[in-house]
């Protein structure tokens, strides 16, 4: 895999990887043996059909679901595990630990609506994480800025546009300090225009080298953002690859097909 040639070469280490981890819901299985690798500072995007299991995959990787089998692994150790006497074993104060160093940013921006921006992002760091309350509130609006929103700091969310909100969601994932940012289609409840604002912020992060994980459904910004696609299909992964490859030549007839449906 790209990953494990990176890997060895030196170049970039494996922030997340999914060991052949499958989902079950009763005896409706929504993915399965699925396995991938994410870089320091890699995109990866995943797209596909709808009901392909992208958001559920999603999920699994900081355990908002849990795998039904396999693991994933964050910076080469298990998610939410300990080692005891040379076995790991389930920890749940380690797997919020965890959870905390892996940024989720929703479709349905989830913020608190009796907070202002600036206090929905200092929330976290001072009441999960412990951190000073003066010099959370300072990055909180540091980040506010580095989302284009530095004059809606003190704003509650009723009175934001949904890209708006959308970029508060953003900024108070990054306050975490994460590892990575998982975004699940975080343009879908969005008109074109604030889709626009958003994707713009994303690329910015790009820009900057931050690891990240995007569900998606908008492919000309996949290919524009993307170190690798990822192609999902009946909870299977039937193509990854570099977007130009993807996008220009893709081996698999079922994503040229659903590529093609995309573009109509």
């Amino acid at each position: 895999m790209q990953v494990m040639e990176k890997e060895e070469t030196g170049l970039r280490a494996s922030v997340l990887r999914a060991e052949s981890i499958s989902k079950v819901f009763g005896t409706k299985s929504v993915f399965r043996e699925i396995s991938l690798d994410v870089a320091e500072g890699e995109v990866v995007t995943l797209i596909g059909p709808s009901g392909s299991g992208k958001t559920t995959f999603l999920r699994t990787l900081n355990h908002l679901e849990e795998p039904s089998e396999g693991v994933v692994l964050l910076d080469g150790k298990p998610l939410g595990q300990r080692l005891r006497n040379a076995a790991w074993l389930p920890d749940s104060a380690q797997l919020r630990a965890d959870q905390q160093r892996i940024g989720f940013v929703f479709q349905q921006f989830n913020l608190f609506p009796h907070m202002t921006a600036a206090e929905n992002v200092w929330h976290a760091p001072v009441r999960v994480k412990g951190e000073d309350k003066t010099e959370a509130m300072a990055r909180a609006r540091e980040l506010l800025e580095r989302v284009g929103l530095e004059q809606q700091a003190d704003q509650k969310p009723a009175t934001l546009s949904g890209g708006q909100q959308q970029r508060v969601a953003i900024a108070r994932a990054l306050a975490m300090r994460p590892r990575l940012l998982l975004f699940d289609e975080p343009t879908s409840a969005l008109d074109p225009e604030m889709t626009q604002e958003v994707l713009r912020t994303i690329q910015g992060l790009a820009r900057e080298g931050v690891t990240m994980v995007i569900v998606t459904h908008e492919m000309s910004f996949a290919r524009r953002i993307s170190d690798r696609v990822v192609v999902m299909e009946d909870g299977l992964i039937i193509e990854q690859g570099p977007a130009t490859d993807i996008f220009s030549d893709p081996e698999n007839v079922r994503t040229r097909a659903f590529l093609a449906s995309m573009s109509e």
